[in-house]
């Protein structure tokens, strides 16, 4: 079960669709939700400038001290209206080392959930995402920020290809799959071969075991890439939540994001649960 959540809060607007979810999950799931405000570092230690590029650095250190102490106000009076069992913490780091920090403290809880950064350029947010799925070896729930209602898993969509990242967000979703009405296992291809065994039938037994009703689907698309079909079924199915692998490959001492997987989170519509 998820009993205890990690979230980390947008300190750069003062609606956080991200924090409103968590707390609305942190209800359903009657979990403790512990949020977190990054205050960041100086781009660049202020030794290397003169006089006034110091007080430059010392007015941006400042500027993010009281952005997140103000998100972490923020989340302390939407959890008192919520009546859901929190705390919140504002934390120190660079910007190269956030990601890191979090997957840390993440490692600890059952469930981190994280926005879905608005643009590439928000390096910051793809670093904490980036160090929760490959680093804390707990699962990610990533909200849309265009996300409008709250948490709820009636209608789950799990994308499946046999891969031991996909094998992983199935068991770590379990606790919310259990929870849901309709269950749909998907596979997509790129081409009709009429095979006689069914993608997904052995998962689908399993997932039986654990009282849950399953539907097969198997997605043919092969002129449009397995994120926009995947997306695009979810769409059609109103699917409350996507269940996925997250995939990555190493460059040196870090991970990368795979094409599939950045692809549904540069276009996500529905909050997914990853795990790698």
């Amino acid at each position: 079960m998820f009993k205890d959540i990690v979230l980390n809060l947008s300190i750069d607007s003062d609606r956080d669709v991200t924090r409103d979810y968590a707390l609305s999950a942190a209800n359903a799931l009657n979990a403790h939700l512990f949020g977190i405000a990054f205050a960041y570092e100086p781009l660049a230690p202020g030794s290397i400038f003169d006089g006034l590029g110091a007080s430059i650095i010392e007015n941006q250190r400042a500027e993010f001290e009281r952005a997140a102490r103000a998100a972490a106000a923020r989340f302390d009076e939407a959890a008192r209206k919520a009546e859901v069992s929190t705390e919140v913490r504002v934390i120190a780091a660079s910007l190269a080392s956030c990601g890191d920090v979090f997957a840390r403290l993440a490692r600890v809880r059952d469930l981190s959930i994280i926005g879905q950064s608005r643009s590439s350029g928000e390096w910051t947010d793809s670093a904490i995402l980036e160090g929760a799925l490959f680093s804390s070896g707990r699962p990610v729930l990533i909200v849309p920020y265009i996300q409008t209602g709250p948490f709820k898993v009636d209608r789950v969509l799990l994308c499946w290809d046999g891969s031991a990242s996909a094998a992983r967000a199935v068991a770590d979703s379990l606790p919310l799959l259990e929870r849901s009405k309709s269950v749909e296992v998907v596979t997509i291809t790129n081409k009709d071969d009429n095979r006689s065994s069914v993608p997904g039938a052995d998962l689908a037994h399993n997932l039986a075991r654990h009282g849950l009703t399953v539907d097969l689907k198997r997605v043919v698309a092969p002129e449009i890439e397995v994120s926009d079909a995947i997306l695009s079924h979810a769409a059609d199915t109103s699917a409350d939540l996507i269940v996925m692998g997250g995939y990555g490959h190493s460059r040196v001492r870090e991970f990368v994001l795979g094409g599939t997987t950045r692809s549904v989170l540069s276009s996500m519509t529905v909050p997914t649960l990853m795990s790698h």
